[in-house]
Protein backbone atom coordinates (compact mmCIF):
# COMPACT_ATOMS: atom_id res chain seq x y z
CA UNK A 1 0.00 0.00 0.00
CA UNK A 2 1.37 3.46 -0.94
CA UNK A 3 2.13 6.10 1.63
CA UNK A 4 -0.47 8.37 -0.04
CA UNK A 5 -3.21 5.70 0.22
CA UNK A 6 -2.37 5.04 3.87
CA UNK A 7 -2.51 8.73 4.69
CA UNK A 8 -5.83 9.16 2.89
CA UNK A 9 -7.36 6.33 4.94
CA UNK A 10 -6.01 7.92 8.12
CA UNK A 11 -7.59 11.27 7.25
CA UNK A 12 -10.95 9.57 6.63
CA UNK A 13 -10.83 7.58 9.88
CA UNK A 14 -9.73 10.55 11.98
CA UNK A 15 -12.70 12.64 10.79
CA UNK A 16 -14.86 10.86 13.36
CA UNK A 17 -12.77 12.40 16.13
CA UNK A 18 -13.82 15.98 15.48
CA UNK A 19 -16.71 18.08 14.21
CA UNK A 20 -16.81 20.97 11.77
CA UNK A 21 -19.74 23.27 12.39
CA UNK A 22 -21.30 26.49 11.19
CA UNK A 23 -21.58 29.56 13.39
CA UNK A 24 -23.89 32.39 12.34
CA UNK A 25 -24.47 33.11 8.65
CA UNK A 26 -20.93 33.57 7.43
CA UNK A 27 -18.38 32.52 10.03
CA UNK A 28 -16.87 29.08 9.66
CA UNK A 29 -15.14 27.38 12.54
CA UNK A 30 -13.09 24.21 12.15
CA UNK A 31 -12.88 22.80 15.65
CA UNK A 32 -10.88 19.60 15.50
CA UNK A 33 -7.96 19.12 17.84
CA UNK A 34 -5.65 17.18 15.57
CA UNK A 35 -2.14 15.82 15.64
CA UNK A 36 0.21 16.92 12.86
CA UNK A 37 -0.54 13.75 10.88
CA UNK A 38 -4.28 14.50 10.82
CA UNK A 39 -4.00 17.98 9.30
CA UNK A 40 -4.86 18.37 5.61
CA UNK A 41 -1.73 19.73 3.94
CA UNK A 42 -2.51 22.20 1.17
CA UNK A 43 -0.46 23.63 -1.67
CA UNK A 44 -1.97 26.88 -2.96
CA UNK A 45 -1.33 27.79 -6.60
CA UNK A 46 -2.29 31.39 -7.35
CA UNK A 47 -2.36 33.22 -4.04
CA UNK A 48 -3.86 36.70 -4.52
CA UNK A 49 -7.14 37.96 -5.90
CA UNK A 50 -9.53 35.02 -5.52
CA UNK A 51 -6.50 32.98 -4.57
CA UNK A 52 -6.17 34.97 -1.38
CA UNK A 53 -9.54 33.85 -0.01
CA UNK A 54 -8.89 30.30 -1.23
CA UNK A 55 -5.56 30.04 0.60
CA UNK A 56 -7.14 31.61 3.69
CA UNK A 57 -9.85 28.95 3.55
CA UNK A 58 -7.16 26.29 3.15
CA UNK A 59 -5.30 27.63 6.19
CA UNK A 60 -8.54 27.61 8.21
CA UNK A 61 -9.17 23.95 7.36
CA UNK A 62 -5.64 22.58 7.45
CA UNK A 63 -2.07 23.73 6.93
CA UNK A 64 -0.71 25.60 3.92
CA UNK A 65 2.66 23.97 3.29
CA UNK A 66 3.40 25.52 -0.11
CA UNK A 67 2.43 28.71 -1.96
CA UNK A 68 2.99 29.32 -5.66
CA UNK A 69 2.55 32.40 -7.83
CA UNK A 70 4.25 33.86 -10.93
CA UNK A 71 4.22 37.31 -9.25
CA UNK A 72 6.95 37.44 -6.59
CA UNK A 73 5.37 40.45 -4.85
CA UNK A 74 2.13 38.53 -4.39
CA UNK A 75 4.05 35.42 -3.43
CA UNK A 76 5.86 37.27 -0.65
CA UNK A 77 2.54 38.52 0.79
CA UNK A 78 1.20 34.96 0.86
CA UNK A 79 4.41 33.67 2.42
CA UNK A 80 4.22 36.31 5.14
CA UNK A 81 0.71 35.09 6.01
CA UNK A 82 1.88 31.43 5.91
CA UNK A 83 5.45 31.55 7.25
CA UNK A 84 5.92 27.77 7.27
CA UNK A 85 5.00 27.40 3.61
CA UNK A 86 7.67 26.89 0.96
CA UNK A 87 7.60 29.37 -1.94
CA UNK A 88 7.45 28.54 -5.65
CA UNK A 89 6.75 30.43 -8.84
CA UNK A 90 6.46 27.23 -10.94
CA UNK A 91 3.85 24.67 -9.85
CA UNK A 92 5.75 21.94 -11.74
CA UNK A 93 8.75 22.37 -9.45
CA UNK A 94 6.41 22.45 -6.43
CA UNK A 95 5.01 19.03 -7.34
CA UNK A 96 8.44 17.61 -8.14
CA UNK A 97 9.85 18.65 -4.76
CA UNK A 98 6.83 18.34 -2.45
CA UNK A 99 4.62 15.75 -4.09
CA UNK A 100 4.78 13.45 -1.07
CA UNK A 101 4.20 16.29 1.42
CA UNK A 102 0.78 17.57 0.29
CA UNK A 103 -2.74 16.13 0.39
CA UNK A 104 -4.69 18.74 -1.57
CA UNK A 105 -4.27 21.76 -3.82
CA UNK A 106 -6.12 24.97 -4.49
CA UNK A 107 -5.82 26.25 -8.07
CA UNK A 108 -6.71 29.94 -8.38
CA UNK A 109 -4.79 30.93 -11.49
CA UNK A 110 -5.90 32.43 -14.83
CA UNK A 111 -8.27 30.13 -16.73
CA UNK A 112 -5.72 28.82 -19.23
CA UNK A 113 -3.58 27.22 -16.49
CA UNK A 114 -6.37 25.61 -14.43
CA UNK A 115 -6.23 22.21 -16.10
CA UNK A 116 -2.43 21.92 -16.54
CA UNK A 117 -1.90 22.58 -12.81
CA UNK A 118 -4.95 20.71 -11.48
CA UNK A 119 -4.55 17.60 -13.64
CA UNK A 120 -0.90 17.27 -12.72
CA UNK A 121 -1.88 17.36 -9.04
CA UNK A 122 -4.83 15.00 -9.43
CA UNK A 123 -2.79 12.40 -11.30
CA UNK A 124 -0.50 12.42 -8.25
CA UNK A 125 -3.53 11.60 -6.10
CA UNK A 126 -4.11 15.09 -4.68
CA UNK A 127 -7.59 16.37 -3.86
CA UNK A 128 -8.37 19.55 -5.74
CA UNK A 129 -10.25 22.82 -5.20
CA UNK A 130 -10.22 24.76 -8.48
CA UNK A 131 -11.69 28.13 -9.32
CA UNK A 132 -14.36 28.64 -11.97
CA UNK A 133 -14.66 28.09 -14.82
CA UNK A 134 -13.19 24.70 -14.06
CA UNK A 135 -11.11 24.76 -17.25
CA UNK A 136 -10.21 26.76 -20.33
CA UNK A 137 -11.62 24.25 -22.84
CA UNK A 138 -14.51 21.81 -23.09
CA UNK A 139 -12.12 18.88 -23.54
CA UNK A 140 -10.24 19.79 -20.35
CA UNK A 141 -13.50 19.87 -18.36
CA UNK A 142 -14.27 16.31 -19.48
CA UNK A 143 -10.74 15.26 -18.59
CA UNK A 144 -10.92 16.80 -15.09
CA UNK A 145 -14.18 14.97 -14.39
CA UNK A 146 -12.81 11.64 -15.59
CA UNK A 147 -9.51 11.88 -13.69
CA UNK A 148 -11.27 12.84 -10.45
CA UNK A 149 -13.52 9.77 -10.80
CA UNK A 150 -10.68 7.45 -11.78
CA UNK A 151 -8.53 8.53 -8.82
CA UNK A 152 -11.52 8.69 -6.42
CA UNK A 153 -10.57 12.21 -5.38
CA UNK A 154 -12.50 14.83 -3.45
CA UNK A 155 -12.97 17.97 -5.52
CA UNK A 156 -14.78 21.29 -5.53
CA UNK A 157 -15.11 24.09 -8.08
CA UNK A 158 -15.22 27.62 -6.71
CA UNK A 159 -18.81 28.59 -7.44
CA UNK A 160 -19.75 29.52 -3.90
CA UNK A 161 -23.41 30.14 -4.69
CA UNK A 162 -23.92 26.37 -4.74
CA UNK A 163 -23.62 26.46 -0.94
CA UNK A 164 -26.26 29.18 -0.45
CA UNK A 165 -29.68 28.19 0.88
CA UNK A 166 -31.40 30.40 -1.69
CA UNK A 167 -29.75 28.53 -4.55
CA UNK A 168 -30.70 25.17 -3.05
CA UNK A 169 -34.30 26.25 -2.47
CA UNK A 170 -34.61 27.49 -6.06
CA UNK A 171 -33.24 24.19 -7.38
CA UNK A 172 -35.90 22.27 -5.45
CA UNK A 173 -38.68 24.63 -6.56
CA UNK A 174 -37.82 24.00 -10.20
CA UNK A 175 -37.23 20.26 -9.75
CA UNK A 176 -40.54 19.57 -8.03
CA UNK A 177 -42.47 21.42 -10.75
CA UNK A 178 -43.74 24.45 -8.82
CA UNK A 179 -43.29 26.63 -11.92
CA UNK A 180 -44.23 23.84 -14.34
CA UNK A 181 -42.30 22.65 -17.38
CA UNK A 182 -39.50 25.04 -18.31
CA UNK A 183 -38.89 25.84 -21.96
CA UNK A 184 -37.14 29.21 -21.74
CA UNK A 185 -34.29 30.60 -19.61
CA UNK A 186 -32.55 33.99 -19.76
CA UNK A 187 -29.28 34.87 -17.99
CA UNK A 188 -27.50 38.24 -18.12
CA UNK A 189 -24.42 39.88 -16.60
CA UNK A 190 -22.63 43.21 -16.27
CA UNK A 191 -19.41 41.63 -17.57
CA UNK A 192 -17.04 42.38 -19.19
CA UNK A 193 -15.61 44.93 -16.77
CA UNK A 194 -12.17 44.65 -18.40
CA UNK A 195 -10.95 45.46 -21.93
CA UNK A 196 -12.22 43.26 -24.78
CA UNK A 197 -12.77 43.59 -28.49
CA UNK A 198 -9.28 44.90 -29.29
CA UNK A 199 -6.05 43.79 -30.90
CA UNK A 200 -2.71 42.90 -29.36
CA UNK A 201 -1.28 45.62 -27.11
CA UNK A 202 2.30 46.94 -27.56
CA UNK A 203 5.14 45.04 -25.91
CA UNK A 204 6.55 46.30 -22.61
CA UNK A 205 9.52 45.22 -20.49
CA UNK A 206 8.78 42.35 -18.12
CA UNK A 207 8.82 43.61 -14.52
CA UNK A 208 11.58 41.95 -12.46
CA UNK A 209 9.02 40.37 -10.11
CA UNK A 210 6.98 38.67 -12.90
CA UNK A 211 7.89 35.19 -14.18
CA UNK A 212 6.44 35.67 -17.64
CA UNK A 213 7.18 32.21 -19.05
CA UNK A 214 5.32 30.60 -16.15
CA UNK A 215 2.39 32.99 -16.62
CA UNK A 216 2.13 31.97 -20.27
CA UNK A 217 2.20 28.31 -19.30
CA UNK A 218 0.43 26.34 -22.05
CA UNK A 219 -0.34 29.43 -24.17
CA UNK A 220 1.72 30.33 -27.26
CA UNK A 221 4.60 32.66 -26.55
CA UNK A 222 3.91 36.38 -26.81
CA UNK A 223 5.73 39.45 -25.47
CA UNK A 224 4.73 40.82 -22.08
CA UNK A 225 2.26 43.69 -21.66
CA UNK A 226 0.66 45.06 -18.53
CA UNK A 227 -2.63 44.85 -20.46
CA UNK A 228 -2.73 41.17 -19.43
CA UNK A 229 -2.01 41.12 -15.70
CA UNK A 230 -3.37 41.21 -13.12
CA UNK A 231 -7.09 40.45 -13.67
CA UNK A 232 -7.27 41.83 -17.24
CA UNK A 233 -6.26 38.46 -18.70
CA UNK A 234 -9.93 37.44 -18.71
CA UNK A 235 -10.70 39.19 -21.99
CA UNK A 236 -7.79 37.74 -23.99
CA UNK A 237 -8.41 34.58 -26.00
CA UNK A 238 -5.13 32.92 -25.03
CA UNK A 239 -5.62 33.37 -21.29
CA UNK A 240 -9.28 33.76 -20.30
CA UNK A 241 -12.76 32.63 -21.21
CA UNK A 242 -14.35 36.08 -21.39
CA UNK A 243 -17.56 37.25 -19.76
CA UNK A 244 -19.23 33.87 -20.27
CA UNK A 245 -16.45 31.93 -18.56
CA UNK A 246 -16.15 34.45 -15.75
CA UNK A 247 -19.77 34.53 -14.63
CA UNK A 248 -21.91 31.82 -16.23
CA UNK A 249 -20.78 29.08 -13.82
CA UNK A 250 -22.37 31.34 -11.17
CA UNK A 251 -25.43 32.78 -12.85
CA UNK A 252 -26.41 29.69 -14.87
CA UNK A 253 -25.71 27.32 -11.98
CA UNK A 254 -29.24 27.08 -10.60
CA UNK A 255 -30.83 26.48 -14.01
CA UNK A 256 -28.21 23.93 -15.04
CA UNK A 257 -28.43 22.00 -11.77
CA UNK A 258 -32.22 21.92 -11.54
CA UNK A 259 -32.91 21.18 -15.20
CA UNK A 260 -29.96 18.91 -16.09
CA UNK A 261 -28.74 21.30 -18.76
CA UNK A 262 -25.85 19.17 -19.96
CA UNK A 263 -24.79 18.43 -23.55
CA UNK A 264 -26.82 21.01 -25.49
CA UNK A 265 -27.78 19.81 -28.94
CA UNK A 266 -26.89 23.16 -30.56
CA UNK A 267 -25.40 26.56 -29.69
CA UNK A 268 -25.49 29.80 -31.66
CA UNK A 269 -23.87 33.18 -30.89
CA UNK A 270 -24.37 36.80 -31.89
CA UNK A 271 -21.65 39.35 -31.17
CA UNK A 272 -20.39 42.90 -31.53
CA UNK A 273 -20.18 43.51 -35.34
CA UNK A 274 -16.85 45.30 -34.86
CA UNK A 275 -15.28 42.07 -33.62
CA UNK A 276 -13.22 41.47 -36.75
CA UNK A 277 -9.62 41.24 -37.90
CA UNK A 278 -6.91 41.37 -35.23
CA UNK A 279 -9.44 42.00 -32.45
CA UNK A 280 -11.16 38.69 -33.27
CA UNK A 281 -7.84 36.86 -33.21
CA UNK A 282 -6.78 38.33 -29.85
CA UNK A 283 -9.74 38.99 -27.56
CA UNK A 284 -13.42 38.33 -26.91
CA UNK A 285 -16.07 40.70 -28.33
CA UNK A 286 -17.43 43.71 -26.47
CA UNK A 287 -20.83 41.99 -26.24
CA UNK A 288 -22.44 38.70 -27.10
CA UNK A 289 -25.80 36.93 -27.01
CA UNK A 290 -25.50 33.13 -26.98
CA UNK A 291 -28.40 30.71 -27.33
CA UNK A 292 -28.10 27.13 -26.06
CA UNK A 293 -30.66 24.55 -27.25
CA UNK A 294 -31.42 21.44 -25.17
CA UNK A 295 -33.43 18.43 -26.21
CA UNK A 296 -35.68 16.31 -23.94
CA UNK A 297 -33.98 15.07 -20.77
CA UNK A 298 -36.09 12.28 -19.26
CA UNK A 299 -39.39 13.93 -18.26
CA UNK A 300 -38.00 17.43 -18.86
CA UNK A 301 -39.17 19.35 -21.92
CA UNK A 302 -36.83 20.72 -24.59
CA UNK A 303 -35.73 24.25 -23.70
CA UNK A 304 -33.43 27.11 -24.59
CA UNK A 305 -31.05 29.14 -22.44
CA UNK A 306 -30.05 32.57 -23.73
CA UNK A 307 -26.98 34.34 -22.34
CA UNK A 308 -26.44 38.12 -22.56
CA UNK A 309 -23.30 40.13 -21.76
CA UNK A 310 -21.72 43.50 -22.57
CA UNK A 311 -24.88 45.46 -21.73
CA UNK A 312 -27.35 43.28 -23.63
CA UNK A 313 -30.51 42.23 -21.75
CA UNK A 314 -33.65 40.13 -22.29
CA UNK A 315 -36.95 41.98 -22.82
CA UNK A 316 -38.17 43.38 -19.48
CA UNK A 317 -41.76 42.35 -20.26
CA UNK A 318 -40.68 38.77 -19.55
CA UNK A 319 -40.57 39.60 -15.82
CA UNK A 320 -43.16 42.31 -15.07
CA UNK A 321 -43.12 43.84 -11.62
CA UNK A 322 -39.47 43.28 -10.74
CA UNK A 323 -36.40 45.37 -11.53
CA UNK A 324 -34.06 43.75 -14.00
CA UNK A 325 -30.71 44.82 -12.53
CA UNK A 326 -27.27 44.60 -14.11
CA UNK A 327 -27.07 40.82 -13.66
CA UNK A 328 -29.81 38.25 -13.34
CA UNK A 329 -31.51 34.96 -14.03
CA UNK A 330 -35.03 34.24 -15.27
CA UNK A 331 -36.37 30.67 -15.54
CA UNK A 332 -39.78 30.60 -17.23
CA UNK A 333 -42.18 27.70 -16.68
CA UNK A 334 -45.71 27.14 -17.91
CA UNK A 335 -47.05 27.73 -14.34
CA UNK A 336 -44.82 30.64 -13.34
CA UNK A 337 -41.27 31.97 -13.30
CA UNK A 338 -38.39 32.26 -10.88
CA UNK A 339 -36.36 35.48 -11.06
CA UNK A 340 -33.11 36.50 -9.38
CA UNK A 341 -30.96 39.61 -9.66
CA UNK A 342 -28.32 37.89 -7.50
CA UNK A 343 -25.39 36.31 -9.38
CA UNK A 344 -25.45 33.37 -6.97
CA UNK A 345 -29.25 32.99 -6.87
CA UNK A 346 -29.27 33.38 -3.09
CA UNK A 347 -32.25 35.73 -3.40
CA UNK A 348 -35.15 35.06 -5.74
CA UNK A 349 -38.75 36.00 -6.50
CA UNK A 350 -41.53 33.79 -7.85
CA UNK A 351 -43.68 35.37 -10.55
CA UNK A 352 -46.43 36.40 -10.85
CA UNK A 353 -46.15 37.57 -7.26
CA UNK A 354 -49.88 37.34 -6.55
CA UNK A 355 -49.99 33.67 -7.55
CA UNK A 356 -47.19 32.74 -5.13
CA UNK A 357 -48.17 35.09 -2.28
CA UNK A 358 -48.57 32.25 0.24
CA UNK A 359 -45.90 30.02 -1.21
CA UNK A 360 -43.99 27.89 1.31
CA UNK A 361 -40.29 27.54 0.59
CA UNK A 362 -38.89 23.99 0.50
CA UNK A 363 -36.72 22.68 3.31
CA UNK A 364 -33.15 22.19 2.09
CA UNK A 365 -29.88 20.90 3.44
CA UNK A 366 -27.90 23.84 4.80
CA UNK A 367 -24.26 23.98 3.82
CA UNK A 368 -21.52 24.30 6.46
CA UNK A 369 -19.69 26.47 3.92
CA UNK A 370 -18.40 25.96 0.39
CA UNK A 371 -14.78 25.20 1.30
CA UNK A 372 -15.82 23.36 4.46
CA UNK A 373 -17.75 20.91 2.26
CA UNK A 374 -14.52 20.20 0.40
CA UNK A 375 -12.52 19.68 3.59
CA UNK A 376 -15.22 17.43 5.07
CA UNK A 377 -15.27 15.38 1.86
CA UNK A 378 -11.52 14.79 2.22
CA UNK A 379 -11.76 13.88 5.90
CA UNK A 380 -14.66 11.49 5.37
CA UNK A 381 -13.60 10.13 1.99
CA UNK A 382 -16.95 11.14 0.47
CA UNK A 383 -16.57 13.25 -2.71
CA UNK A 384 -20.36 13.77 -2.83
CA UNK A 385 -20.24 16.00 0.28
CA UNK A 386 -18.90 18.76 -1.96
CA UNK A 387 -21.91 19.87 -3.99
CA UNK A 388 -19.82 21.39 -6.78
CA UNK A 389 -17.47 18.42 -7.15
CA UNK A 390 -15.98 17.85 -10.57
CA UNK A 391 -18.61 15.26 -11.54
CA UNK A 392 -21.14 18.10 -11.58
CA UNK A 393 -18.83 21.07 -12.15
CA UNK A 394 -17.14 19.40 -15.10
CA UNK A 395 -20.48 18.94 -16.84
CA UNK A 396 -21.57 22.49 -15.97
CA UNK A 397 -18.30 23.85 -17.41
CA UNK A 398 -18.65 21.79 -20.60
CA UNK A 399 -22.07 23.34 -21.21
CA UNK A 400 -20.89 26.88 -20.54
CA UNK A 401 -17.71 26.74 -22.61
CA UNK A 402 -19.59 25.44 -25.66
CA UNK A 403 -20.83 29.01 -25.89
CA UNK A 404 -17.28 30.14 -26.60
CA UNK A 405 -16.88 27.37 -29.19
CA UNK A 406 -19.91 28.75 -31.07
CA UNK A 407 -18.71 32.32 -30.58
CA UNK A 408 -15.28 31.64 -32.05
CA UNK A 409 -16.68 29.40 -34.79
CA UNK A 410 -18.92 32.23 -35.98
CA UNK A 411 -21.79 29.88 -36.78
CA UNK A 412 -24.45 27.69 -35.18
CA UNK A 413 -22.84 24.49 -34.00
CA UNK A 414 -24.56 21.14 -33.49
CA UNK A 415 -23.10 19.10 -30.65
CA UNK A 416 -22.67 15.38 -29.97
CA UNK A 417 -21.89 15.48 -26.26
CA UNK A 418 -21.18 11.78 -25.84
CA UNK A 419 -18.42 11.86 -28.46
CA UNK A 420 -17.46 15.52 -27.91
CA UNK A 421 -17.89 16.36 -31.58
CA UNK A 422 -19.19 19.36 -33.49
CA UNK A 423 -21.18 17.42 -36.07
CA UNK A 424 -22.05 20.13 -38.60
CA UNK A 425 -18.89 22.27 -38.69
CA UNK A 426 -15.57 20.37 -38.55
CA UNK A 427 -13.61 23.63 -38.51
CA UNK A 428 -15.16 24.47 -35.12
CA UNK A 429 -13.71 21.33 -33.51
CA UNK A 430 -10.39 23.13 -32.96
CA UNK A 431 -12.04 25.26 -30.28
CA UNK A 432 -13.14 22.24 -28.23
CA UNK A 433 -9.52 21.67 -27.24
CA UNK A 434 -6.21 23.51 -27.70
CA UNK A 435 -2.53 23.03 -28.43
CA UNK A 436 -0.17 23.20 -25.43
CA UNK A 437 3.25 24.74 -25.25
CA UNK A 438 5.95 22.18 -24.52
CA UNK A 439 6.32 21.48 -20.83
CA UNK A 440 2.75 22.48 -19.95
CA UNK A 441 0.78 19.67 -21.59
CA UNK A 442 -2.20 18.04 -19.89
Amino acid sequence: MSRQSTRRQFLQQSSALGVAFWVGSSTRVWTQERSANEVIRFACIGVEGKGKSDREDAAAHGEVVAVCDIDEERLEKAAAANPKARKYYDYRKLFDEMGDQIDAVTVSTPDHTHAPAALRAMRMGKHCFCQKPLTYTVAEARMMREVAAEKKLCTQMGNQGTASSGHREAVQIVRRGDIGQVREIHIWTNRPIWPQGQGRPPEKPVPPYIHWDEFLGPAPYRPYSDAYTPFKWRGWLDFGTGALGDMACHTCNMAVMSLQLFNPIAVEAQHDPEWTGEARRESYPKWSIIKFEFGPRGDLAPCTLTWYDGGKRPPEELHPGVKQGISGSLVIGDKGSIFSSDDYHNNYVLLPKEKFENFKKPEVERSPGHFTEFAMAIKEGKPELAWSNFEYAGRLTETILLGNVALRAGKRIEWDGVNMKVTNAPDAQQYVTREYRKGFEV
